[in-house]
């Protein structure tokens, strides 16, 4: 069996994240040689996939499928970058474990609001299992053993970035429980769970989420964070 596949959005993510994975292992070799791109220590892959629920869901599929037909399936897959937080749930430059991942945007809108897909009448088999992807137990206990001062809680997905205070209000309203918004988590849950492989969600928080102000995103802060939260992936 091959280690954990580690996926995220974007390169400077992936980046991120090697970089902590590498200095929290054993020195490179005297020779001067390091692992090939996409790796970290030996049994973490570390790959960015895309932007967005569908292609990153889509390219993890492929991941995981490929390394099933190779006779090496991966031991579990992580979802992880940089994420908006909630004001008051979590504070800028934080980590997240998700509990579970939620497409949050899909449904329908109505005059009275927001219906999830679910109570379209749409049976969850149809939704690979429903809106909500749990994290897996086992993986998210070692997680926080490893980010103690992590906070955990519902990591919500979005096709599109929430920007207004209404919507934000909105949002925060239907998800209690959500601590933190990404692009990404549910749609490689989804890919997990056909698969029959273990997920998690791990973000950083670069921002509160809100009215777009990029002279509020701490992206230096949240790439740190996102480092030193590698080292629990191991």
């Amino acid at each position: 069996m091959t280690g954990l596949l580690v996926v995220t959005a974007v390169p400077a993510e992936a980046e991120a994240i090697r970089a902590g994975l590498a200095a929290s292992t054993a020195p490179a070799p005297s020779d001067g040689t390091v692992p090939p791109d996409g790796t970290g220590p030996p049994d973490v892959t570390v790959l960015p996939v895309g932007v967005g629920p569908a292609v990153a869901g889509a390219a993890t599929a492929r991941l995981l499928a490929l390394a099933e037909a190779a006779g090496r399936p991966y031991r579990a897959v992580v979802s992880a970058g940089i994420a908006g937080g909630f004001a008051g749930r979590v504070a800028v430059g934080g980590t997240v474990l998700a509990d579970r991942s939620v497409a949050a945007d899909l449904g329908a809108e109505s005059p009275a609001g927001f219906i999830p897909v679910e109570d379209l009448g749409m049976p969850p088999e149809l939704l690979g299992g429903g809106r909500t992807v749990l994290a897996d137990p086992a993986l998210l206990a070692r997680l926080r053993a490893a980010l103690p001062g992590a906070t955990v809680g519902t990591v919500l997905t979005v096709s599109t970035v929430t920007g207004t205070a209404a919507s934000t209000a909105a949002l925060a309203e239907r998800h209690p429980e959500a601590v933190a918004e990404a692009m990404e988590g549910y749609g490689v849950g989804v890919a997990a769970a056909q698969a029959g492989v273990p997920f998690a969600e791990l973000r950083t928080v670069s921002n509160p989420i809100g009215p777009r102000d990029r002279s509020a995103w701490r992206m230096r802060e949240a790439f740190a964070a996102l480092t030193a939260a590698a080292a629990a992936l191991h």
